[in-house]
């Protein structure tokens, strides 16, 4: 319980300053336009790897940093917001982020799987989010956004891996949109 105290104290500070201030309001656009998909391991933090702060992008996590229908769905309802309250906006990219080392993997073991399995979840599915190579697993992803016809055709998207041990990120999958195809870097 001493780690959640810690976390409350904390945002007694945070709401003392003037920083929620500064962030817009619905509908909103974040301040550098930009969306991020990741995984939800807490060494791939977007804030951290990206410089980014209160306001400045939306933030999505799934296991694996991986596309599932839900993301797709809160997509496309961010594109039909955009779309409907703010139309004359410049239209935001969306960077795909996925990570060596990355916990997901362990869904390509068998024995592990097989585990999961048992407690009443889909095998195929389990097996598609593991990400073991992710500058494959990235492009596909991406290629999946793209093809998506709920997803805004105005949307940019593009592809990167984290390496944890080094930090740095790498074009994996150059921005494209649906419909204008995309390039592999």
């Amino acid at each position: 319980m001493a780690n959640v105290e810690q976390l409350l104290e904390n945002n007694r500070r945070f709401a003392a300053t003037d920083a929620k201030g500064r962030v817009p309001s619905i509908p909103f656009l974040p301040h550098q336009q930009i969306y991020v998909l990741t995984c939800i391991d807490p060494r791939v933090d977007p804030g951290a790897l990206l410089g980014l702060g209160l306001g400045d992008a939306i933030v999505a996590r799934t296991v694996g940093g991986r596309v599932n229908q839900a993301f797709l769905d809160d997509l496309a309802w961010i594109s039909y917001l955009h779309e409907t309250k703010t139309p004359d906006a410049e239209w935001f990219e969306l960077l795909l982020i996925h990570h060596t080392d990355c916990g997901s993997g362990l869904m390509a073991d068998d024995e592990t799987r097989a585990g999961f399995v048992a407690r009443g979840f889909d095998e195929k599915t389990l097996l598609s989010t593991a990400v073991t190579e992710p500058a494959t697993t990235v492009r596909h992803d991406v290629a999946t956004i793209l093809a998506s016809p709920a997803v805004s055709p105005a949307i940019r998207v593009s592809g990167y891996t984290y390496d944890v041990r080094t930090g740095l990120l790498t074009l994996a999958e150059a921005a494209g949109q649906r419909g204008r195809g995309s390039g592999t870097a």
